[in-house]
Formats: C-alpha cells, structure tokens, sequence
C-alpha cells in the first residue's frame, strides 16, 4: 500500500496495491498490520455505507465525544470528500483538505479522530464505505456549515445541491461546539 501524507498532520491519502487480471481485479483493503507499519496504529468498531445521489453533500459531521478517526473509500461512483482540522491546538486548526475518490481510483484517506468530515457525490449515484474508529453517538454529533466562510471549501459546484434540513442547520466554525475530543 502506497501511502501520501498531506498538508494537514494525520490525514494521509492510501493508495492500494490492485492487482488486475482478465476476471476482474483483488486488492486488501484493510490491513490492520499494514496500517499499523504506516502508523495509523487504530481499533475500528464501526463500517457504514451511504448511497447518495448526485449532488447529494453530507456533512461536514464529527461528534464533541466519542471522537472518530474514519478510514473512506469509494465502491461505486465517485465523491469530493472533505476534512476539516478541529484539533483546537493544532496549527492547522480550520484548515481543509478535499480530494475525488471514487470507484475507479481505489484510493482510501484516513482522517484522525478531532476532524470534522463531509462529502459531495459527483456522480448520478455515489457509494460511500468508512470505518470509524468510536461508535456513533448521535447525541454527541454536530455539524458544521459546508459553506461556512472562514472554511471557504472550494467544493465542486453541483446545478442542484441537496442538502438535509440538519446540515443545512449546522454551525459556523466560530461558534460551533467543539469541546471534549477536539483538544
């Protein structure tokens, strides 16, 4: 597995090793030994799967306890998927990093547990799958806007956005809650 680190400490874009054949192809993806030798040393408890179709934006999720780190992919179709750094003492606190990951491309980005996550499918349908690292607890998640300013996403524009009324509800980053796992 070939790994990238990126400009924002502990998120780190996986790169699988794929092997293609007349049949189809294989490829691991998940090895709690490979990704410990890549320090990304993590108890997963939790897989989702979402589907969503295009234009669809989730996000951007985290919980103020019971953090989760979260290691995505994509099985069908393709997303801009996002993470947000809410590590208070962090220097790259409200800073963002987004990339396409899709079925084609295979790759996987691990976010760590204090960043807030949200995606937007690109494609007519898009199939998310993550493991999280703690177990959701709805009563601890919160949302901050997708368009909140002092983020500035620079989110793929879509004709039509589909946005849930809770999301669209969420917080700025000034004054979200961001107590307990987001030191």
């Amino acid at each position: 597995m070939k790994v990238s680190t990126t400009n924002i400490e502990g998120v780190v874009i996986l790169e699988p090793r794929i092997f293609v054949d007349d049949r189809g192809f294989f490829f691991e993806s998940y090895n709690r030994k490979t990704l410990a030798a890549l320090g990304i040393d993590v108890s997963f408890v939790q897989d989702n799967h979402s589907q969503s179709r295009r234009g669809t934006l989730r996000g951007i999720h985290y919980q103020v306890k019971n953090s989760q780190a979260k290691l995505v992919r994509v099985t069908r179709g393709e997303v801009f998927d996002v993470a947000v750094d809410l590590r208070r003492s962090s220097p790259t606190f409200g800073r963002w990093l987004g990339l396409t990951l899709s079925a084609s491309n295979k790759l996987q980005i691990f976010i760590p547990a204090g960043f807030g996550h949200g995606f937007l499918a690109l494609s007519d349908t898009a199939e998310v799958l993550y493991k999280a690292s703690d177990f959701y607890a709805p009563e601890h998640e919160r949302c901050i806007r997708w368009d909140d300013p002092d983020l500035a996403i620079d989110w793929p524009r879509e004709a039509e956005m589909i946005i849930s009324a809770k999301d669209a509800a969420g917080s700025f980053l000034r004054g979200a809650d961001l107590e307990a796992s987001c030191p």
